[in-house]
């Protein structure tokens, strides 16, 4: 079979080709076996096969349901690490964001653009000011052009101009600057099904439950596929672990020699409809503890984070009535009009896995990664940013080859594209040609080019054929049927909530939160993935706890009793 029959074959990531990575894996001993299908594991796959290593990754989730998913949706430099002097870091994040602006992913990563509001006129607007064209200088580092505009000072009156919906005695000016932003879960499931077209065998909802050893030395794991209910083993040179939160329960199957430190620090975000109030651009906002972003999002805005330590359930974080009126406080101290509980369509929750180090408070622990070769066989990939996902997978493979024999290539992943990138910007110049060809309005072609790239072509095809498919789903306009077919005949999504949480992101856009759309979600994959009427009704009646116990958590005064709550609604792999 030719190299390009393979690869347009494997582009798909589908049930078969789980099936077919899953008999792979047990087959034969992989050169990297990678844990955890978040966005550093994606990354790290994606390393690994393109060096021209046999190689495996295993998700006992859903891609991205962990962290990967719940992000500030931002690729970003951190500006506020300038204050803290991590110039190092920020002039990382800022060379990977210009290569996942300009090169290897433009049709998922796009500029969006900020105001740093000033409360003094002289001194502050000096000192951010500064901080701002060091962000600008060190975007250029590497050689390239930063891919966004510079900062721009703004007088009182700009600032009242473009943002009409602030509290007029708020802002004495303010400053502008750009950063990007990315579907986080999007980005992950097209990493992972990219490192699938270059060969690399990925399974999600398999867990890792063991390792194998010889002596001191990992081997491979053991594993269970939770959709089969299958037990079996995959061995492997080199094991990569790449849990995030969860790295120091997976480093404790191995032993105490094995232990790692991870903290979980939790975050939540608010969406809100984008007219509840007029802004031209997202603010990042001051607050005693941190900074507070607000971020345009399609026809939403974003507003978070916090920041608090979280000790209970990793899978389901859960943000409660406390989390939800912090945000509201500090984001109407600045807002001529206030916004109020009512105007919340989605909320959502995520821990990052921060370093665990001699600080107390979370927001002061290292954003830097670490890798350590803990013991023989293993990996441990931990820390660090969403934006700076590409460094932290080079520096995990690049451990895991110093200990495999041979002459091995470096990381090529700073030239090597996602899928759907290649001809993304051809493809836009000419969206209102799709539009008219396809009979489809060209708002909607736009949507799709955003999402998908040049893969667009696939979900117009699916419209070709069958025209039913271009109508929206229930309660979430923005998203069209032929999408849930393709998610799951090529993207890797297995559940109604693979759908309706990450494939899409009507769970936290939608104000029913997915409720209407759940039945035709489960009638579509159910075409696809054989699904009797029990099995459809079963996937419905679980999205729609989930999607209860999450509203009554949000209600709840505490932590502790947030948690009790959204763990009423059993996870898919118990259900």
């Amino acid at each position: 079979m030719s190299a390009r029959k393979t690869v347009a074959r494997s582009r798909k990531l589908g049930p078969d080709e789980r099936a077919e990575a899953i008999e792979a894996m047990k087959s034969k001993e992989l050169d990297i076996l990678v844990i955890g299908g978040g966005i550093v594991g994606a990354g790290s796959a994606m390393d690994a096969v393109t060096r021209g290593l046999s190689t495996g990754i295993l998700e006992a989730r859903d891609w991205a349901s962990g962290t990967s998913s719940r992000s500030s949706k931002l690729v970003h430099g951190g500006i506020r690490y300038l204050e803290q002097l991590d110039f190092g870091l920020v002039r990382e994040a800022l060379i990977e964001r210009g290569l996942l602006l300009q090169r290897i992913a433009p049709h998922l990563v796009k500029p969006v653009r900020f105001l740093y509001p000033l409360t003094k006129p002289i001194f502050e607007r000096f000192y951010i000011g500064t901080g701002m064209l060091l962000y600008d200088i060190f975007s250029y580092t590497g050689g390239r052009p930063p891919g966004v505009p510079h900062h721009r000072h703004l007088s009182k009156r700009q600032l009242q101009k473009s943002i009409p919906s602030l509290r007029s005695n708020a802002f004495v000016g303010g400053l502008t600057y750009y950063d990007a932003q990315v579907d986080d879960a999007r980005y992950t499931a097209t990493l992972v099904r990219t490192a699938s077209s270059y060969g690399a065998h990925a399974a999600s909802r398999v867990r890792v439950e063991g390792f194998l050893k010889v002596g001191e030395r990992v081997v491979g794991v053991k594993a269970h596929d939770l959709e089969t209910d299958e037990h079996f083993e995959v061995k492997a040179k080199q094991v990569v672990n790449a849990t995030g939160v969860w790295t120091d329960d997976t480093q404790s199957m191995v032993g105490e020699r094995g232990q790692f430190k991870v903290r979980a620090s939790k975050g939540i975000h608010l969406v809100v409809p984008r007219d509840r109030f007029q802004s031209t651009m997202g603010m990042i906002l001051r607050t005693e503890k941190s900074v507070l972003f607000v971020i345009p999002w399609g026809r939403h805005w974003l507003i978070g984070t916090t920041d608090t330590d979280w000790h209970l359930d990793k899978a389901h974080p859960a943000a409660t009535a406390a989390d939800i009126d912090y945000l509201l406080e500090h984001v109407n101290a600045v807002l001529a009009v206030p916004l109020t509980r009512d105007d919340v369509e989605g909320v959502y929750a995520g821990l990052r896995p921060l370093l665990a180090g001699e600080s107390d408070e979370t927001s002061k622990l290292s954003r830097e990664h670490i890798v350590a070769h803990s013991v023989p066989g293993l990996v441990v990939v931990a820390g660090g940013k969403w934006t700076t996902y590409r460094v932290m997978a080079k520096d995990a493979i690049d451990a895991a080859v110093d200990a495999l024999d041979g002459k091995i290539a470096e990381s090529a992943t700073e030239n090597i594209s996602l899928l759907g990138a290649e001809g993304y910007q051809a493809a836009w110049n000419k969206r209102g040609k799709i539009a008219r060809a396809f009979g489809v309005h060209k708002a909607r072609v736009e949507h799709l080019l955003n999402r998908y790239g040049v893969l667009t072509d696939d979900i117009l095809d699916l419209i070709r054929d069958r025209p039913e498919l271009q109508e929206p789903l229930p309660g979430a306009d923005d998203y069209i049927k032929a999408e849930v077919i393709y998610a799951a005949t090529s993207e890797g999504a297995l559940h109604v909530e693979d759908v309706l949480a990450r494939r899409t992101r009507i769970s936290i856009e939608a104000w029913d939160r997915g409720v209407s759309a759940a039945p035709v979600v489960a009638e579509l994959m159910g075409e696809v993935l054989g699904w009797d009427e029990a099995k459809k009704e079963s996937e419905v009646q679980h999205y729609l706890q989930r999607v209860a116990a999450e509203r009554a958590s949000q209600q709840q005064p505490d932590d502790e009793s947030a948690e009790r709550v959204r763990l009423e609604a059993p996870d898919i792999s118990q259900a």
